[in-house]
């Protein structure tokens, strides 16, 4: 037996989320060494899924309001994120140490949508169903800080040079 692509999305989709989940809590914590590429592979797929969601914000019925909403408050929880981010060099490599509960709080906002929009029949099977404004909200948040924040820790890195003092 054999199973569609269809009947596997329940299952996969859940997968999915928890490996992202875990790699954005793991990048919370601790040191995390500069690897500049990642940055800007980052960048370039959450300025593409700005644009998605600029579009979708001009489609959903009352979600423009909100989302230049979330928009805002990420742009100052990116902006508190970096100032409290310490970046220096480690055994020769460039590292920063971000701060864990701006980090902890935007996963723990997105963890908890995704419960409850699963948990009130939601669910992850993909059928249609209308968009929620407040889950548009909370994804203006992150992509907002995760733009200011990523530019600003490209800013900062460069600031602390190419090799070690």
């Amino acid at each position: 037996m054999t199973l569609a692509p269809n009947q596997l999305l329940p299952y996969a989709t859940p997968l999915l989320i928890a490996w992202v989940f875990y790699r954005r809590v793991r990048g919370n914590f601790g040191p995390q060494a500069w690897r500049p590429g990642r940055v800007y592979f980052r960048l370039a797929l959450v300025s593409l899924v700005t644009v998605m969601l600029a579009l979708a914000a001009v489609f959903v019925p009352h979600a423009a309001l909100p989302m230049v909403g979330g928009l805002a408050a990420g742009v100052v929880l990116g902006w508190f994120g970096l100032r409290h981010t310490h970046a220096e060099w480690r055994a020769g490599v460039r590292t920063y140490i971000p701060n864990p509960w701006i980090g902890g709080l935007l996963t723990l906002a997105l963890a908890g949508r995704l419960v409850w929009r699963y948990t009130q029949g939601g669910g992850f099977s993909g059928a249609q169903q209308q968009p929620s404004v407040l889950t548009m909200a909370i994804a203006a948040v992150l992509i907002a800080y995760t733009l200011v924040y990523n530019i600003g820790l490209i800013v900062r890195m460069r600031e602390l040079g190419e090799h070690p003092p």
